[in-house]
């Protein structure tokens, strides 16, 4: 979004260098676009309900991050939330409705309200937040700094 194609070039690496301490391999050669996730956001919304959202979230960045497809594409999202346990004809009955889409947009404008303005943003206990990809160093001091207040 407004980056140069050097800067994006740049920041792909930061993201593979990051995920490599961590051992996690982004494949960023696999990269071409910048997805639309509203629809996977509704799917994770139904998959919260049905007590498997981290299983999916987790399923659909190995499917972005690892395989590069399309992370908003309905043949996608139903296969992986097939992959997960949950029902492949109420995943896509969810994707082609408009079903939770009030409430996704409710979050995002809490979150906008909130100051989150980047991805990803982690909130540690409803009152700390981190914005952007940061190196591990970040969240260990923030995390070091929030124990040592409570």
């Amino acid at each position: 979004y407004g980056s140069t194609k050097a800067q994006s070039e740049q920041n792909k690496e930061t993201i593979r260098v990051r995920g490599e301490e961590v051992g996690f391999t982004f494949r960023m050669d696999r990269w071409t676009h910048i997805y639309n996730t509203f629809d996977t956001h509704r799917l994770l919304h139904w998959a919260d309900i049905e007590g498997r959202q981290l299983e999916l979230k987790h399923a659909l960045f190995e499917v972005h991050f690892i395989d590069g497809e399309n992370p908003g594409d309905h043949d996608v999202l139903v296969r992986t939330a097939q992959q997960v346990g949950l029902d492949p004809a109420r995943a896509r009955d969810v994707l082609t409705s408009n079903a939770y889409a009030e409430d996704v947009r409710q979050k995002q404008q809490f979150y906008h309200r909130q100051g989150i303005n980047a991805v990803p943003s982690l909130v540690i206990n409803d009152e700390h937040l981190i914005q952007g990809g940061q190196p591990v160093e970040v969240f260990e001091q923030a995390l070091r700094k929030i124990a040592a207040a409570s």
